[in-house]
């Protein structure tokens, strides 16, 4: 993943150096944007109608598998549901803890935008959606 977004550097930060509290969401949101999403987790244009919703992924170690290398992936395939009409062009996905609003837990580019019409399926494989610290 190229960045995680503020909520989720601040979590983090704040339960490895003052042992905060913190319980990930039980449920992970993958998310498409048409606009390129900033490295805070600011500036994102989702899809609006035609079918789009963000896709639930139960968040447990079949679905993302033990980290390996420092770096963690999806361990099932996620497929969003079929477009009825034009979702424009989407440049980049996001990681929320809710199907709307919520917090962004972190985001990327995909490898090249695209256009996405009616009956175009999108998915990502298995191993399509890295995690890493960097």
């Amino acid at each position: 993943m190229g960045s995680f977004a503020d909520y989720l550097e601040d979590k983090v930060l704040d339960y490895v150096f003052s042992k905060a509290a913190f319980t990930p969401a039980a449920t992970l949101y993958i998310g498409l944007s048409t606009t390129t999403i900033a490295d805070d987790g600011t500036n994102i244009t989702e899809p609006s109608g035609n079918n789009y919703a963000r896709v639930a992924v139960t968040n447990n170690a079949t679905n993302f598998p033990a980290s390996s290398g420092g770096a963690k992936s999806n361990g099932v395939g996620i497929t969003f549901p079929t477009p009825s009409g034009s979702w424009g062009t989407v440049t980049d996905f996001f990681i929320s803890d809710a199907d709307t609003g919520g917090n962004i837990y972190g985001a990327d580019a995909l490898a090249a935008p695209q256009t996405i019409g009616s009956g175009n399926i999108v998915s990502f494989a298995i191993g399509d959606l890295d995690f890493s610290l960097t």
